[in-house]
């Protein structure tokens, strides 16, 4: 079992900051943080959370310190329809629904759908019920020949997106079934291409061939500002534009 020292450097090392930085950073002695990291000191709950936040530490790895330095965790984890979260969780559902008629979906940080806007029921038609088996893997259905890859034009282009979004995130807060979905579908091989096949001169779209007509989307991401839950701080919500004219049409117009 780690020592709050032996997570405390990791976090640091992972940060790239020496004692002296993080000293400075949390305004204490770097002596302090010495003594913290070599175990000849235990520190308060208080400076335990002062040193997260300086280095960033997610709400559950916080806890983890927490439990580490011997105390209580002090952020809950609750499902997203649990009752304390109702305000949260009708927000959620309030952004999904007010963009309509584009699709947007909500996630966890491994990237399991919690929930979705109606305009992407359409796209699970042509799905194998495996992959919408729950949880549903955003990333899987994405790139799984079973899900969305045959219709996703650009599919080298997507794939090198997730690639850098997944690698950026286990950077920040490693996680192991995070790190075996990146092995399984992100894993760079020899046949990836050197650079990307389709760009726009602002974002990367999605490239979607539906029913004969090719959907060109990009993403933006929400999430929430000061979350104090577990759950609210890994929520994201993907929601999907239209790229161009023809695209915006398909969504606004079904069936023209």
């Amino acid at each position: 079992m780690h020592t709050i020292g032996d997570l405390l450097r990791q976090w640091r090392h992972r940060r790239r900051l020496s004692q002296l930085d993080l000293a400075i950073a949390a305004d204490v002695s770097a002596r302090h943080v010495s003594l913290i990291e070599t175990g000849r000191t235990n520190p308060s709950a208080d400076m335990v959370l002062r040193l997260a936040e300086r280095l960033a530490v997610p709400l559950r790895e916080r806890n983890r310190l927490l439990l580490a330095a011997g105390f209580a965790p002090r952020y809950p984890e609750r499902p997203l329809d649990d009752e304390a979260l109702a305000a949260a969780g009708a927000a959620v559902a309030r952004v999904l629904r007010a963009h309509e008629p584009y699709p947007a979906v909500a996630f966890d940080r491994r990237w399991n759908i919690v929930r979705t806007n109606r305009a992407v029921e359409p796209f699970f038609a042509g799905v194998d019920p495996d992959l919408l088996r729950p949880p549903v893997n955003l990333v899987r259905l994405g790139l799984d020949p079973r899900g969305f890859a045959p219709m996703v034009v650009n599919l080298d282009d997507v794939r090198a997106v997730f690639r850098a979004r997944i690698g950026r995130q286990l950077a920040v807060a490693p996680d192991p079934e995070v790190t075996a979905l990146y092995e399984e579908l992100l894993e760079p091989g020899a046949e990836d291409p050197p650079g990307r096949t389709e760009a726009s001169d602002v974002v990367i779209p999605m490239i979607l061939r539906v029913a004969g007509r090719e959907l060109r989307l990009f993403s933006t991401i929400t999430t929430f500002g000061t979350p104090m839950d577990v759950t609210l701080a890994e929520v994201s919500i993907e929601s999907y534009y239209p790229a161009d004219a023809r695209t915006a049409a398909h969504f606004e117009n079904p069936g023209s």
